[in-house]
């Protein structure tokens, strides 16, 4: 839980602060539709390098980027192991040969039984699961030769590495740049910028503010909600409540004991918020007054520029790829 940054703001003044909110969503959609036309793992390292360039001007926390990639680190390792063990092209870079026997198993078994016991005092626990489970890989590599099940190679490509990290790079980069408009936008600043961009839509009577205000509540809630849940978690934990031990019937008890305050505390804080909008005389639907009208700057030009040609740089490498 607390992993969860997107929709938290950091407050700053730099140059990804002043951007107007409608260019950053519109340029944030572009950097998303580079990462995914980008043609090999060279270019990717280049978007890479220049997302890192851009984060260390903003003088934004690193920490706080660090933090919001743990929630997906099991989806980053298990992504990439998979393009290792299924792809092969390229070259043969290395072959592992694994022996499994009565030894090999006694010893898999003490490892499962090791991280049970231990897993709880551990404080990275995916990290330590990650190291028991490439241990389980190691010790299939000594050939006790005495009580043997079976024998299995298990080969390395360059295809399979290179197209791990490129999918490795495309996930990190996509929570990175999302991160970087949550970081630096507030939500009624995203709330306006998005009701300007699908502003021509209200000449078919789509209902652009009402879209707009859910999305800009929506991030704002989302940070909300996990803060509130932590602090059930460690009110519960107090009174003696693990969630991460007991059967498998006392976690279902414990999550249900954790979804209930959970569903009551949202639709308190809904409550709330629905007063104090009525209160300063929101209606749904009714054309709305800002106290700050949305102005692009010399910094705005210059960005689009840059995307300009970056996004021109990537298409023709497509085309001459």
């Amino acid at each position: 839980m607390n992993g969860i940054t997107i929709g938290q703001y950091i407050p700053g003044n730099s140059w990804l602060h002043r951007l107007d909110p409608r260019n950053k969503i519109i340029l944030t959609i572009i950097y998303m539709v580079l990462i995914f036309i980008i043609p090999n793992i060279y270019a990717m390292i280049g978007l890479l390098g220049l997302y890192i360039l851009l984060y260390l001007t903003t003088r934004l926390p690193i920490k706080r980027f660090i933090k919001g990639l743990k929630p997906i680190l099991f989806l980053l390792t298990f992504t990439f192991i998979l393009q290792v063990v299924y792809t092969k092209s390229g070259d043969l870079l290395y072959t592992f040969h694994f022996h499994f026997g009565l030894y090999q198993l006694l010893m898999i078994i003490a490892l499962v039984l090791i991280y049970f016991f231990t897993a709880k005092y551990i404080p990275l626990r995916f990290l330590y699961l990650l190291t028991i489970f490439i241990l389980c890989f190691v010790v299939q590599l000594f050939d006790f030769k005495t009580l043997m099940f079976g024998h299995y190679n298990f080969e390395i490509y360059s295809g399979g590495l290179i197209q791990g990290s490129f999918i490795f790079l495309r996930i990190v980069l996509m929570v990175g740049i999302t991160s970087l408009l949550t970081f630096s936008t507030m939500s009624n600043d995203i709330n306006n910028g998005l009701q300007s961009i699908l502003s021509p839509l209200a000449k078919i009577k789509v209902p652009v503010g009402t879209i707009s205000m859910i999305f800009s509540l929506t991030l704002r809630f989302i940070p909300l909600l996990f803060d509130e849940t932590n602090k059930i978690m460690r009110a519960q934990a107090s009174r003696g409540v693990d969630f991460a031990e007991g059967s498998i019937k006392s976690k279902v008890t414990q999550i249900i004991s954790l979804l209930i305050p959970m569903f009551v505390l949202a639709f308190n804080k809904a409550d709330d918020l629905a007063n104090a909008m009525e209160t300063r005389g929101y209606i749904v639907g009714e054309k709305r007054s800002r106290y700050d009208e949305l102005k692009l700057q010399a910094v705005d030009f210059v960005a689009v520029g840059v995307t300009i040609i970056l996004l021109a740089g990537v298409i023709t490498l497509n085309v001459l790829l």
